[in-house]
């Protein structure tokens, strides 16, 4: 199983930064004229996000795929920058989406759930397993004696 880490591991990242969730549901599945496309965008905006450093993007990393995933940004500005950018990739899928859904909202879903985390208000661990999430997107970090619990890890003024 190469990859996999044999020890709990935490995550470090500094400053503040944004976890954004991002999906789409099919509520039609007959109409893939109406979904293809929303499916088909992602894949698009991630091979371009990761095709450029972050410290232009902010983009730090994604986990999960269709029809959700996990995204980590150095901050919400970076996230805006990218959506609003009409040179990327994001900017006219979302304009053809809105026109194709204009007059068809239910037949396929997106949402979209923005987090702002500041600078040690987060907690995470991993046991057994690759890196992934924000181990994999800032920087993998060993747990000490004193943060065998959440409450710990995260700081007692949570």
């Amino acid at each position: 199983m190469a990859g996999v880490i044999d020890r709990r591991i935490g995550a470090k990242i500094d400053g503040d930064f944004v976890v954004f969730l991002i999906g789409m549901r099919i509520n039609k599945l007959w109409k893939i004229w109406q979904w293809l496309p929303v499916a088909m965008a992602m894949p698009r905006m991630l091979k371009e996000l990761e095709g450029k450093p972050a410290a232009e993007t902010g983009f730090l990393g994604q986990m999960g795929g269709f029809p959700w995933m996990v995204q980590y940004w150095r901050s919400f500005d970076h996230l805006e920058a990218y959506a609003k950018s009409r040179d990327g990739a994001h900017w006219p899928a979302w304009v053809a989406f809105n026109k194709r859904m204009k007059d068809s909202r239910g037949d396929v879903g997106i949402w979209h759930e923005t987090y702002h985390v500041r600078a040690g208000e987060y907690e995470a661990i991993y046991s057994g397993m690759p890196l992934r999430g924000l181990a994999k997107a800032s920087q993998s970090a060993a747990i000490a004696p004193d943060q065998e619990t959440a409450r710990q890890r995260i700081g007692s003024s949570a």
